[in-house]
């Protein structure tokens, strides 16, 4: 400051100095100072006029910029796309099937702007073909048009239990039932799709198996392999963090909204009530209302009935990954949940359609809540802290239904002996109350016993416990044990097996009320009236969805054909069984042939020299009438 002062204020004159002359060179400096104050200033602002060009340039082109990018970039993942199938298919498979996802919405978005309303045409004359190709090819296996009886039956007693008949919009219902039969024959019918959903559930279990790393770190091998709670429950953590952090992603929304946009377009629903529906194919009952909790203060009762519904016909994914470690098919259960969503919207318009003005009529789409994680590691954490309270929920469930059930048995066989009739179980009455069900869904007659009583578990109990007594009938035919332990069933059919998978993937069940009551009462708490009139109408709805998939699987299940039996059974180590080993048992008994106390052989075991010695071990497992004659 004194060097300023010095240079800036004029110093008195000395004896020889003119005063004219320092203020002259008081000016001066004044303009020196000026010079450079305007150096300095001019100086940072022509540093930065190549950068402001550049953003004016970058707004003025930003959408050739954009496309630039975007072609660089998918250049780029072509090639790495070719190279990795070069290298190997087979490990780049994963990388296929997630492209094809992509490229698929992507080309479908483009020919619908194109086309306009020759995509309705186009879905009319594709379906029309598939039912006429089914019809033919389904009449070699008649006994599989019965799930279509049971399938119109199931529908005509919806349309007799709905609110307003003259009311329905037969475009909702036919469209969506419409849907479900074109992704159940894509996935259950064709080998592309038969393949595509097997590897998709072998993927999953792979995935699951990730869990081990976590769970055997906590609770030690023996746990894990040994107790079934810390066997199965901590893929329910595991799930419900990968979930969360899929949502923190926005992968999740935007599956949800592309699910939800090809629902909504075909059937006409609203946006909101298509939305919770499509995002029940991932997440659970009370989640989903979650994704369009801003409007259901003013949903109508018709989509809040559609709400519900889509909650009661699927289940979650984290639940989903427990039952796929019980031994359930998870290409069933994925196929189960995808075929729900579409059936649900439908059958829901079916039994509550709409009568009053929607405020989301004509709405194209809406704005989806999102999770307040700020990154992937708090949402990682968020996931897993949220699962506890299902895990403790589920745990509880258990104990507590198998209790409750057990205690019923044990009243149930008290009052039976008291009229002398034996073995009264709460199993046993559902199999008779239920085995018409059974039946018309495909079921055998002899399996529909314990088919109904599965179904009898699942609507008075709940899935888990229904579940649960499936894997152990599949365990049982896969250990290779005889069909029949007396007059008891010991496990049930293949196609059993998959139709009762289908028909168990919900949530309807009379606990399930409170749970779906309590998670959306407490979003809309001045529509709690509303919600009480439409539960139980949702939750019939509900059941009715999951045994319509179960029908429809009826219909389009193939038959397995038996493998070459001469060859396995010759080289077979019969130390132990199988269900491979007790069907070629089984062929070989059907080929044997007792005359005159001379045994032979017919089919394709005609002239086998190992036919003797491989019907002797045969009967050393399986109790037959042929095997008289080899003693």
């Amino acid at each position: 400051m004194a060097q300023l002062s010095t240079m800036l204020l004029p110093q008195a004159p000395s004896s020889y100095d003119l005063v004219p002359l320092s203020w002259a060179g008081f000016t001066f400096r004044i303009h020196l100072l000026c010079l450079s104050s305007l150096w300095h200033v001019t100086l940072p602002r022509k540093a930065v006029q190549p950068a402001s060009k550049a953003k004016c340039f970058s707004k003025a082109y930003a959408k050739v910029l954009r496309r630039v990018i975007l072609a660089l970039l998918g250049i780029a993942y072509l090639c790495y796309f070719i190279a990795a199938c070069w290298l190997s298919f087979q490990r780049a498979l994963p990388l296929v099937v997630m492209t094809a996802v992509v490229v698929f919405f992507i080309c479908w978005s483009l020919f619908k702007k194109h086309c306009g309303a020759k995509v309705l045409l186009l879905w009319v004359a594709l379906l029309g073909g598939l039912i006429i190709w089914l019809a033919l090819d389904t009449a070699r296996n008649p006994e599989q048009f019965i799930s279509l009886a049971g399938f119109c039956f199931l529908v005509l007693f919806l349309f007799a239990c709905s609110k307003h008949h003259s009311a329905v919009s037969w475009r909702a219902v036919s469209w969506g039932l419409g849907l479900e039969f074109i992704f159940g024959l894509l996935i259950l019918r064709t080998t592309p799709g038969i393949q595509a959903f097997k590897w998709l559930g072998d993927q999953i279990q792979f995935f699951l198996g990730y869990t081990t790393a976590g769970s055997s770190f906590v609770f030690g091998n023996r746990l894990i392999e040994e107790v079934f709670a810390f066997q199965t429950l901590p893929i329910v953590v595991f799930f419900s963090c990968v979930m969360s952090i899929l949502y923190y992603l926005g992968i999740m929304q935007w599956l949800i909204v592309k699910i939800s946009w090809i629902l909504q377009v075909s059937m006409g629903t609203t946006s909101t009530e298509t939305l919770s529906v499509a995002g029940n194919i991932f997440v659970g009952q009370t989640e989903a209302p979650l994704l369009i909790r801003p409007y259901l203060a003013d949903m109508t009762c018709s989509e809040i009935h559609a709400v519900m519904t889509g909650g009661f016909s699927t289940i979650a994914g984290s639940v989903m990954g427990a039952y796929i470690s019980f031994g359930i098919d998870a290409a069933s259960l994925i196929a189960a949940s995808v075929m729900a969503a579409p059936c649900a919207l439908a059958m829901s318009k079916l039994v509550y359609p709409e009568v009053e003005e929607s405020k989301f009529k004509g709405k194209a789409s809406i704005r989806l809540a999102k999770g307040e994680e700020r990154n992937i590691l708090e949402a990682a954490s968020n996931g897993a802290a949220a699962s506890v309270v299902l895990v403790a929920n589920i745990a509880a469930n258990l104990i507590a239904f198998l209790a409750v059930l057990e205690f019923i048995n044990a009243a149930l066989r008290w009052f039976g002996e008291m009229v002398d009739i034996e073995g009264l179980s709460f199993q046993v009455i559902c199999s008779y109350v239920l085995m018409p069900v059974a039946f018309l869904m495909g079921a055998d007659w002899a399996d529909s016993p314990l088919v109904a009583e599965l179904l009898g578990m699942k609507i008075f109990l709940n899935e888990f416990v229904a579940y649960q007594q499936l894997a152990t009938y599949k365990k049982k035919r896969l250990s290779g044990l005889e069909e029949w332990d007396g007059s008891r069933k010991q496990w049930i059919s293949v196609s059993a097996e998959n139709i009762t998978t289908f028909a168990l993937c919900g949530f309807a069940n009379l606990s399930s009320i409170g749970i779906m009551l309590g998670g959306l009462a407490s979003m809309v708490p001045q529509r709690k009236g509303d919600l009480a009139s439409v539960v139980l109408r949702a939750l019939l709805t509900g059941v009715c969805v999951s045994m319509l998939n179960a029908c429809l699987a009826g219909l389009l299940h193939v038959p397995t054909e038996v493998g070459d039996c001469v060859t396995f059974l010759s080289t077979a180590n019969f130390s132990s069984t199988s269900y491979a080993m007790y069907t070629c048992c089984k062929q070989l008994f059907a080929s044997s042939v007792l005359d005159s106390g001379m045994l032979s052989f017919t089919g394709a075991w005609a002239g086998q020299p190992e036919g003797m010695r491989c019907l002797t071990q045969c009967c050393g497992h399986y109790n037959d009438t042929t095997c008289e004659g080899t003693t």
